[in-house]
């Protein structure tokens, strides 16, 4: 909650120095003048400026209109009276914090216009000491255009990841959810009927021990038989909670092309993804490995070309495969996997691509959500 009633972000390296420059300077322009009267009056309208913009930071709704008014308005009569233009650079800086779209437009319209006016007023006066700072005037100006959208646009994109962050905890907690209830359902159907068929010959074999030893020793075979069931479908169900990893699915990919005589063409370095979580390296794993097993079971091709690449905003697989082709409609259709990975694509946002030019080439794509710094180093 501090965050909201902080007067300036946090800044770094020369910034902090620049602020406390601009909080300094109109002093010095103040005791310019020769008269007392103006020497006081500019002492109070920059403690009330500061003020106000301390109010403005920390006000909703109407009151941003009431205090942007007032800021605008000492800062014309600083620059008229004390030829000190640089009130309007903190007034940008403010404009751009504001939230509410149509709140932003006119009052960033109304300080132009202003801005604009009070320096032409000193223009045209040829004030000695306007004149002096004119490039530094120049330079407010241009600030004054360019700042607010500059900072509007990098916190409604902040907003906008914060957002993203905020869905994509959702998106896994709801994956954890529907997770555990396909654990439940698969403990339940697995092991539910199992353990009750091991009850009751266990029972059944307990009464017949001594009245037909025989039939006993069958039924606790049964019992063996259907324990190691039981515990091979429970070894299945943690290695499907375990997840693949995509070198791992490799290694079984290349395994399974290389026993069905189908020639792998692919550059290992690209295996390699960057800031990736298990969970999306999991879902293109399943979806890498059914993709291949469609070219093993129904393409009769000769070469498997794999190709995974991440860029800043997504991360693309491409199978493709010199066999007969399909048909996207029909094999979808038919099943052979396709509606499982599209399932699988579309519950992470991402997409589905066949084409059936000399061969089947499938196109897989899934946003890439990472941190902005590790955006900013896979753009450049």
């Amino acid at each position: 909650m501090q965050k909201k009633y902080m007067i300036l972000e946090k800044f770094s390296g020369i910034t902090p120095y620049i602020w406390s420059v601009f909080s300094i300077l109109p002093f010095y322009f103040i005791f310019q003048s020769s008269s007392t009267k103006e020497i006081i009056a500019g002492i109070v309208l920059t403690l009330i400026f500061f003020f106000v913009y301390r109010l403005a930071f920390i006000s909703k709704k109407w009151p941003v209109y009431l205090w942007t008014s007032i800021l605008i308005g000492i800062s014309i009569t600083m620059t008229i009276l004390f030829q000190f233009i640089y009130f309007a650079f903190y007034i940008a800086y403010y404009n751009g914090h504001i939230k509410n779209r149509i709140a932003f437009l006119i009052l960033y319209i109304i300080h132009l216009a202003a801005t604009t006016i009070s320096i032409n007023y000193n223009v045209v006066l040829q004030e000695k000491l306007f004149l002096k700072q004119l490039p530094f005037v120049i330079i407010i100006w241009i600030s004054v255009i360019l700042l607010p959208f500059n900072i509007y646009n990098r916190k409604k994109q902040g907003q906008l990841e914060e957002q993203l962050q905020d869905a994509n905890k959702r998106i896994s907690e709801l994956v954890k959810q529907e997770e555990r209830q396909r654990i439940a359902r698969d403990l339940h159907d697995a092991l539910g009927q199992k353990l009750s068929l091991i009850g009751l010959k266990s029972d059944l074999a307990r009464k017949l021990i001594y009245k037909d030893p025989e039939q006993a020793r069958s039924e606790l075979k049964d019992v063996q038989q259907t324990a190691r069931t039981a515990l091979n479908e429970v070894r299945k169900i943690v290695s499907q909670m375990r997840g693949v990893r995509l070198k791992e699915e490799i290694i079984h990919i290349k395994q399974l092309l290389q026993a069905a005589e189908i020639k792998l063409v692919s550059n290992e370095e690209e295996f390699t993804l960057s800031n990736v979580s298990p969970f999306i390296e999991n879902i293109l794993s399943m979806c890498l490995k059914e993709a291949v097993t469609n070219v093993v079971k129904h393409s009769k091709a000769f070469t498997c070309r794999i190709a995974i690449q991440q860029s800043w905003n997504e991360i693309c697989i491409t199978v493709q495969d010199d066999g007969i082709g399909m048909e996207e409609e029909r094999d979808l259709a038919k099943g052979n996997g396709l509606i499982g990975i599209k399932e699988r694509l579309e519950f992470v946002n991402g997409s589905l691509e066949i084409c059936s030019e000399k061969g089947t080439t499938l196109i897989m794509k899934i946003p890439n959500v990472v941190k902005q710094t590790v955006k900013e180093g896979l753009k450049s």
